[in-house]
């Protein structure tokens, strides 16, 4: 089973293509939902994380992700007790996930990972896919959807591998910023290819 991570800076449209993934059968982990799903109210990483960072949960009982970011936004080693509590339980879901698709007979997955390369997770992928767009279009997708400010956006890329060094990792790049269209075609031929190298048996296993 062939491991596609698709990854990319925030704003550069992880999101819709690994839509356009699904759209064609093939299954797809979201770590962003698998962390929404664990500080959901009843989320394993409710409780652990608000006892290392008390008040940080809201009225209904789950993680408020406002308020948690301005704990740690600016604060490294406060980032790290974080990832220290969130990352193994999300490994968790997705180790399940892989026993899933390889029970189902899936030839290839996808696993969209934002903070792909920052968590090493790079190691455990057969091929790897960046979305990139330029960033003046970038910062205008962020902005426009209200959720932060000017400045919590360029405290997230600062600590986000910069798209260039992503881009120069990569197997595949699709620039989002062409439309649609293009990376539906892009998506198409990706997949050709992998479906070719699976069935050569070119995948990682575990």
């Amino acid at each position: 089973m062939i491991k596609l991570a698709l990854t990319g800076s925030i704003g550069m449209g992880k999101s819709a293509t690994a839509a356009m993934f699904a759209a064609r059968g093939v299954p797809v982990y979201d770590a962003d939902a698998a962390v929404h799903a664990v500080y959901a109210p009843g989320g394993e990483a409710v409780a652990p994380i608000e006892a290392e960072f008390p008040g940080v949960t809201g009225n209904l009982g789950g993680i408020d992700r406002a308020k948690l970011r301005q704990r740690v936004i600016d604060d490294s080693a406060a980032m790290k007790r974080l990832e220290a509590i969130v990352h193994p339980i999300v490994g968790g879901l997705q180790r399940a996930f892989l026993e899933k698709a390889a029970a189902d007979g899936h030839a290839i997955v996808v696993l969209d990972i934002p903070l792909l390369f920052e968590t090493g997770g790079e190691k455990r992928a057969d091929a790897i896919l960046v979305v990139s767009a330029p960033p003046d279009v970038q910062k205008a997708r962020v902005l426009a959807r209200g959720q932060m400010t000017e400045a919590e956006f360029e405290a997230i890329l600062a600590r986000q591998v910069p798209d260039s060094v992503k881009r120069g990792r990569a197997d595949f790049v699709i620039d989002t910023s062409r439309g649609f269209a293009h990376a539906e075609q892009r998506v198409d031929e990706i997949l050709a290819e992998l479906r070719a190298r699976a069935a050569g048996g070119q995948d990682k296993t575990g």
